[in-house]
């Protein structure tokens, strides 16, 4: 009505619009944004903001950090999670979806634009299956010795350690996701020289310990972090938010190659099946196996009814058609663990040979990160069936590649330009390329 004047392609391009403006307010992005430029000027003006002095009589004694006095950590565990960072430190992100908005630039910004249009173009590409090709164990070796670090390819990508990366399988750009321990998620188009060709958003409240491109559409990048995991859907500009839970999550992996059901495993050892098809946040099966803690788990690349799941001292593999509630059994039980597992992954293209990352140092491999340092990972390169990559103590600083019989094939190290450890790894699935994150935040890209 009142619109008669207009053409049939006008009226229907005018209730497209109508529509969307309903479906985006109902989805409140306005007050999520709005939430976030609170978050940041809030941050803002508490790093400017000076603290009036104490009075002598009410000053307490200072805690100095063990790690500021040079001390040694004692032979007391700390606990593996975090406790909930203050609120001054890192604000809360609050409940629900939340805009795509940058922390550093709340406002419209082409940079991000761009950042963010570069990421949507090269997933559009992307709907073909990447199928690996397996090398000769000579040709493997050169095409690591030709792979080298350069200082464009090192760069600040969040603020603090990293606890987890993520690399997008387009094969004309390179395109890092990594999270930090506060809850940040950086991008960063490797490709792009300039200053600004990474950008920071704020998903989380805690740290983001597993994140991946999905394998049926990269234009999605999952997230988990301790209370929540989230989708980050650029076609959309939004975080969303899948599951939501009470109990903290550590990790998941995807059971389907449409990416619409994971397996997310929680840090007090039980399992929980999430259904992204479903509405609500909550998971469809919780599961108790047994496990006093559960850091990572892991599908089967070809059966994927199988995950494997580390914990304590416990590699386990389970058949998700069998979980109930409790008194699982698994299928198979990975024994001679003495210490606390880190990380356990099938192979990449059979799943027949399993890696773990053990606190007993096996391979006669250093893996005491100690208490300031992310713990190491070993991942599986998805180009080569027996070899996998994992960070290292050794001086100079350096990457290591290993075969599955314990052989050590390679050392990406670089006395210019990489002086620190890399504990959090990942391998391009069909390019020779490898990123390396340290506990600072930076990412070196070899």
């Amino acid at each position: 009505d009142g619109y008669s004047q207009l053409s049939a392609y006008e009226r229907k391009r005018l209730k497209n619009i109508t529509e969307n403006a309903k479906f985006f307010a109902a989805l409140k992005l306005h007050e999520s944004a709005a939430r976030l430029h609170q978050i940041a000027t809030k941050r803002q003006s508490h790093v400017t903001k000076r603290a009036k002095p104490k009075k002598a009589e009410d000053e307490t004694v200072r805690r100095r950090s063990m790690r500021l006095q040079r001390v040694e950590p004692s032979g007391i565990p700390m606990p593996e999670m975090p406790a909930q960072p203050g609120v001054e430190e890192y604000p809360q992100v609050p409940a629900g979806p939340l805009p795509m908005v940058p922390e550093d630039q709340m406002g419209n910004s082409k940079l991000t634009e761009d950042l963010l249009t570069t990421w949507m173009r090269i997933s559009e590409v992307l709907l073909v299956i990447i199928t690996n090709v397996l090398m000769m164990l000579s040709r493997y070796q050169d095409s690591l010795n030709s792979m080298v670090l350069s200082e464009d390819n090192i760069k600040k990508v969040v603020k603090y350690r990293v606890c987890s990366m993520a690399i997008h399988p387009s094969e004309s750009i390179i395109f890092v996701a990594a999270g930090d321990k506060s809850g940040q998620i950086g991008l960063w188009n490797v490709n792009c020289k300039a200053e600004e060709g990474a950008h920071v958003f704020i998903p989380h409240n805690y740290p983001v310990s597993c994140m991946h491109f999905s394998p049926f559409n990269p234009a999605h990048l999952l997230s988990l972090s301790n209370d929540t995991l989230r989708c980050g859907d650029v076609t959309r500009a939004v975080f969303d938010e899948i599951c939501r839970s009470e109990e903290s999550l550590s990790s998941f992996d995807f059971l389907e190659d449409n990416a619409s059901t994971a397996i997310v495993g929680h840090w007090d050892g039980d399992i929980a099946v999430v259904d992204r098809r479903t509405p609500g946040t909550s998971s469809e099966l919780s599961a108790d196996i047994g496990f006093k803690r559960t850091r990572t788990v892991h599908v089967h690349p070809v059966n994927k009814q199988y995950f494997i799941a580390a914990g304590s001292v416990d590699v386990c593999i389970y058949d998700v058609r069998y979980l109930k509630s409790n008194g699982n059994k698994p299928v198979s039980s990975l024994k001679g663990h003495t210490k606390s597992v880190a990380s356990a992954y099938f192979s990449p293209v059979t799943g027949n040979r399993v890696v773990t990352v053990c606190a007993d140092d096996k391979l006669r491999h250093n893996n005491n990160t100690g208490r300031w340092l992310t713990r190491f990972r070993a991942v599986w390169d998805p180009k080569q069936e027996d070899c996998f990559v994992v960070g290292s103590m050794a001086r100079p600083r350096q990457i290591e590649v290993f075969q599955d019989t314990g052989k050590l094939l390679h050392s990406f190290y670089n006395l210019d330009f990489l002086g620190s450890v890399c504990s959090i790894n990942v391998v391009h699935p069909s390019k020779n390329i490898l990123v390396g994150g340290n506990s600072s935040g930076r990412l070196h890209v070899f």
